[in-house]
């Protein structure tokens, strides 16, 4: 197995003049839950979409190991299909199983809504049907990108646990999030700002080198140093 699942070096982006991504390097080690987290318009989206490779850049490189599920901020699926003809649609043109559509209304918790139109899902079954297309096919590595958005705690909760499964089982889950508290469900964190990565580390490595044991605390040393 490889050392890295994602491994990003000197990434540069540059949307409408301004340089959004600035010289980033960094890898992503299998089997780990890594948290992307910063402050809403840090860059966060532009770097993901650079890694599942629908960003144009400026300048570095991207290379991922192994497939790959992708569920974007705002969920991208069909409102006027139900959720199961959804999900069995986006399996058609993945290659994935039939039996994965079943199996991933289960994982989010969508069973119920199976058969409703998007269309009239609240918001947060609307991103859960979006988590639930990038869990089609079982890939590698998962790029989730504001995933837990409008959940309520216990849903979170269940959610933040299957990551965590999903890494045991060996594969790379990088979750991005502007809420400071998802810091601590993470593995791994990088810490990011205005287009630059001020950390990366694990929670306590990041506790102890700001001397801090709130990691929105930790975070905001890391802004000012």
């Amino acid at each position: 197995m490889s050392n890295f699942a994602i491994l990003v070096d000197g990434l540069r982006v540059v949307r409408g003049g301004n340089e959004v991504v600035r010289g980033l390097t960094f890898s992503v080690p299998p089997g780990f839950v890594t948290g992307l987290i910063g402050p809403s318009g840090c860059g966060k989206t532009t770097l993901l979409r650079s890694i599942v490779g629908v960003q144009i850049i400026a300048a570095g490189s991207v290379s991922v190991t192994g497939s790959v599920g992708y569920s974007t901020q705002n969920p991208a699926v069909y409102a006027d299909l139900t959720v199961r003809e959804n999900l069995r649609y986006f399996a058609a043109v993945l290659e994935a199983p039939s039996s994965d559509v079943d199996r991933v209304l289960s994982d989010v918790d969508l069973v119920p809504q199976g058969d409703q139109l998007v269309g009239s899902l609240s918001g947060g079954q609307l991103a859960r049907a979006s988590l639930a297309v990038a869990l089609l096919g079982s890939p590698q590595v998962l790029v989730l990108d504001e995933p837990t958005v409008e959940l309520d705690p216990v849903l979170r909760r269940d959610l933040w646990q299957m990551f965590h499964s999903l890494a045991e089982e060996g594969r790379t889950v990088l979750v991005s999030s502007h809420v400071m508290d998802e810091a601590a469900r993470c593995d791994r964190l990088l810490f990011m700002r205005e287009g630059l990565l001020l950390a990366d580390d694990t929670p306590a490595a990041l506790r102890a080198r700001t001397g801090s044991d709130d990691l929105e605390q930790a975070f905001l040393r890391l802004a000012v140093a």
